[in-house]
């Protein structure tokens, strides 16, 4: 909780600011697009499963609509950052640059344009590695969530702030090319921090207008823990 709030101030350095806002004007395109749409269809879903309803249950009709409403919002948190920095990655990853230069006056060995353009596709692969490992647990904990009332809705919880954090502390993993594997059992070892740091950018972004802001946040947030609990740990040269 810490580091987010580190991440709030930082992101209004000067210095700092030109780098938050094309990752903040993205989030918020598709922020508009993708509740819009979902907002438009849902009364047409709802009614659909109201429809499927035997007769012996139509009272719980009313019941249907704040549960559909609940689970949107709550796979839509994971689905939709997920998503968002994807699409975002190459400039959240210069702006977990910046900020570690900011934090620590070192910078990365490799630096400009042409470096920058040459490392995109890598990003955009590590993005891609990093939705390969959570799609098919994604699947198998939302099922956990409509089979086991409580204790499926708990293990949602923990497996998406889990990934959050995976989601933002990776970029300034990736920034030093540490392997996925390597990153996800540092975070494990510091398994106290990172969910915490997960846990509040989990529900604060399902916060509406906090969880437009939500993005650059965390990514400064995830760099300055990086700096304070990883960085030496994994004895990276300055």
């Amino acid at each position: 909780m810490h580091y987010l709030m580190k991440g709030l101030s930082l992101i209004r350095v000067k210095g700092l600011k030109r780098y938050v806002v094309v990752p903040l004007c993205i989030n918020l395109v598709l922020f508009a697009l993708a509740f819009g749409y979902l907002f438009s269809q849902l009364g047409g879903w709802v009614e659909q499963v109201v429809a499927t309803l035997p007769d012996w249950l139509s009272f719980i009709g009313f019941l249907v609509w704040p549960l559909a409403l609940f689970s949107i919002v709550m796979g839509l948190a994971l689905t939709f950052t997920m998503v968002a920095n994807f699409i975002a990655a190459p400039f959240n990853a210069l702006l977990a640059e910046k900020t570690e230069l900011y934090l620590t006056g070192q910078p990365l060995p490799d630096q400009g344009l042409a470096s920058f353009l040459k490392d995109v596709p890598r990003m955009l692969g590590r993005e891609w590695q990093k939705f390969v490992y959570c799609l098919p647990r994604a699947i198998g904990f939302l099922l956990l969530f409509f089979i086991l009332p409580g204790i499926g809705q708990l293990l949602w919880f923990l497996f998406c702030s889990w990934m959050l954090a995976i989601q933002y502390c990776d970029y300034p993993f990736d920034n030093h090319k540490v392997p996925f594997d390597t990153m996800r059992k540092a975070l494990k070892l510091q398994w106290k921090h990172s969910y915490a740091f997960g846990i509040t950018v989990y529900v604060l972004s399902l916060v509406p207008l906090i969880n437009l802001l939500i993005m650059p946040v965390a990514v400064c947030g995830a760099t300055a823990m990086w700096v304070d609990k990883f960085r030496e740990a994994l004895r990276l040269p300055d």
